[in-house]
């Protein structure tokens, strides 16, 4: 092998990483879960989920809708106001006991097609709460068990953690020790989050730092950095390095809010003009290449191969469809595993 087929190959075999915010909960079930309940992002959140009744017990002095403002401020009073900390308490629990009451609907959803387009090299980090992707992997495990890994650097309320041994899986299942594993820790939004202190999530912040120091590709679905994740995009930032040491790697955002304002967000990411933006998951390189997105990407801007984007996953398709899009692409995956071969595509 020449040495810029073995270059070819080490580029094709880096990660793509995916960074999850509230925007792909509300894209994964824009009419609601399977029983109708609605899923929002920050903003307008309280009133959606009905937890006014408990806010109004002190008198809030932010005039934002943003649950993140508001908890904010519950936080630093809460020091000093029993009162406060006693509405700060509640909601927790409120926020914890609704999040848990998420379920997928039956057909597939946008977390559905982003868990099978993407394999045990790539990564999903998410900032979220719901269940819904720990759910979207469940149904995924019956086609493949190459599957990405997934990183919950805020908590999650699907997902527990046994800090003895040292192993996470769905709340409740049985550690090795034949303890139940506990539910993780969920980090609310505060000025200054602690990410160090609890082993689940460092665990998980360990795995996305890794993941992005490798990465080929960052695509960030839904996720609009907010002032309280000031400490969050500096980690991000240190792993993924100066944007110099960066000119050939991919930034692809996904997200409905205006163009300029979403890059402007991440230019401290982005190397010249080496990013692109949508407003739909099946317009990415995720949607139109499953599962060979760093091998098409590569294949299109170092090889100059134009590509077929009428191959890859589209709306509305059922899990039927899903299965033929992909599961020769798994037959590939499991014939080459722990082989030098490159990974071919469909999607030239």
């Amino acid at each position: 092998m020449d040495n810029f087929h073995k270059y070819e190959r080490s580029m094709k075999q880096r990660p793509h990483v995916v960074i999850l915010g509230a925007g792909a909960s509300c894209a994964t079930i824009p009419n609601g879960d399977k029983n109708g309940k609605k899923i929002s992002a920050m903003s307008g959140f309280v009133e959606k989920l009905g937890l006014s009744n408990i806010i109004e017990k002190v008198s809030i002095q932010t005039i934002s809708n943003n649950l993140e403002d508001i908890y904010m401020e519950l936080d630093e009073r809460s020091v000093d106001d029993p009162k406060c900390f006693e509405v700060k308490s509640e909601l927790e629990e409120v926020i914890q006991e609704y999040m848990s009451g998420y379920k997928l609907p039956d057909d597939p959803t946008i977390y559905d097609f982003l868990i099978m387009s993407l394999t045990e090299k790539d990564i999903i980090a998410t900032f979220n709460w719901d269940p819904l992707l720990v759910q979207a992997i469940a149904r995924a495990q019956r086609y493949t068990k190459n599957i990405p890994n997934v990183a919950f650097l805020h908590g999650n309320v699907a997902v527990g953690f046994c800090e003895n041994d040292n192993v996470m899986g769905n709340v409740g299942m049985p550690c090795k020790c034949g303890e139940p594993l506990k539910p993780m820790k969920l980090l609310y939004p505060v000025k200054k989050k602690d990410y160090s202190s609890d082993v689940a999530i460092k665990k998980s912040w360990k795995s996305l730092s890794n993941a992005l120091e490798q990465a080929y590709m960052i695509t960030i679905f839904g996720y609009s950095a907010p002032k309280s994740d000031v400490e969050a995009i500096t980690m991000l930032k240190k792993a993924w390095g100066s944007i110099n040491d960066r000119k050939l790697e991919e930034i692809e955002i996904i997200d409905i809010r205006d163009e300029d304002t979403v890059i402007e967000s991440w230019n401290e990411f982005i190397h010249t003009h080496h990013y692109s933006y949508h407003t739909s998951f099946f317009d990415s390189t995720l949607g139109r290449c499953p599962r060979r997105s760093c091998e098409a990407t590569f294949d299109r801007l170092m090889n100059c191969i134009w590509l077929d984007s009428e191959k890859g996953f589209k709306q509305n398709m059922n899990f039927s469809d899903i299965d033929k899009v992909t599961y020769k692409l798994i037959i590939e995956e499991d014939e080459k595993r722990r082989t030098l071969s490159m990974l071919d595509h469909p999607y030239k």
